[in-house]
């Protein structure tokens, strides 16, 4: 655990990092330390999102009817690049899974998300990263890389290694953020830490892109086959609202809405419910699959096409 940085200290150790860093006006008090009674930290570790939209720097500032802002601390735009939006307490992890944030406490590999038994914005740092979500909007190589250095710059202010970086999808049930992979992301922030600032270097490394953006492509979310079989088997006969494995289930309802073989009223519990399973029978069917082979239980090449098919997701067996 750690003692925040000051607003002062958090704006040098980004430029030092190589980061050109624009300030909203007034983000250096912008916080929710007084409305809420708590104070932000001791701080565990970074966060990773991305805002599921485009041009929302102001809605990121300001926050929702029902969620007020800073919903950040910092935001990175597709071409507007990295502005400070908040120091302080800051809505943006929400209730968090308690193992989760003991592993990024000890800088150890992160257990599954199952629970959301502890408050998120007490102990991390929030980037939100301008971007669709849906697997199909691509994040520009110098968009990503500007992530990769603020997570980086964070990390070394505070001693910690990458393993102090996680994706909102990995700490919260239920969310899908951000549509790349972190073991990826994490490789390059580790890389970016054995190497001296980019400041230090004269930027010469800041043209250099991240693996995960070099493909030119938006990386997608992944769905674990055997956990969404389990999910599959097993939510049906469950007490009702039970949840196995929320965020495949999520991904997979989208996609089954999106095609419409799912009423969108039925998604999004985190549930293979009966109805669920129902649609997934009838997605099967429509790839030529009859009897005991279209029971609704996904496999490996039916998960794979209704991916490929929309876009919001890859599959690991």
């Amino acid at each position: 655990m750690a003692t925040p940085l000051s607003a002062a200290k958090t704006l040098s150790v980004l430029k030092a990092e190589g980061l050109t860093v624009h300030e909203h006006e007034g983000w250096r008090t912008h916080n929710r330390d007084a409305a809420t009674g708590r104070k932000f930290g001791p701080v565990i570790g970074v966060l990773i999102h991305h805002t599921a939209g485009h041009n929302d720097r102001e809605l990121c500032f300001n926050g929702r009817a029902d969620l007020p802002g800073p919903l950040c601390h910092a935001w990175l735009g597709k071409t507007a690049g990295l502005w400070l939006l908040g120091h302080g307490r800051a809505n943006h992890a929400g209730a968090v899974d308690l193992d989760v944030m003991n592993a990024l406490r000890a800088e150890k590999a992160l257990p599954h998300d199952n629970d959301a038994n502890a408050d998120g914005n007490d102990l991390l740092y929030g980037l939100e990263i301008e971007n669709l979500g849906n697997g199909k909007d691509p994040y520009p190589d110098a968009q990503y890389r500007q992530a990769v250095l603020w997570a980086a710059a964070l990390c070394r202010a505070h001693g910690w290694t990458e393993k102090s970086v996680a994706g909102h999808k990995e700490v919260q049930p239920g969310k899908i953020d951000p549509s790349f992979d972190m073991d990826d992301f994490r490789a390059d922030v580790r890389r970016q830490l054995a190497s001296e600032p980019v400041g230090k270097k004269a930027g010469s490394a800041a043209k250099k892109p991240g693996s995960a953006a070099r493909s030119g492509r938006a990386a997608k979310p992944r769905v674990d086959l055997s956990r969404l079989v389990t999910a599959a088997k097993t939510d049906p006969g469950a007490r009702q609202g039970h949840v196995t494995y929320m965020a495949g289930t999520n991904l997979t309802e989208a996609a089954l809405v999106q095609l419409g073989y799912l009423d969108r009223t039925f998604a999004g519990d985190g549930s293979f419910g009966s109805t669920t399973v129902a649609a997934y029978a009838k997605w099967q069917r429509h790839l030529g699959y009859s009897g005991a082979d279209a029971d609704g239980v996904p496999g490996k090449i039916t998960l794979s096409a209704l991916g490929d098919r929309t876009g919001l997701f890859s599959v690991v067996a």
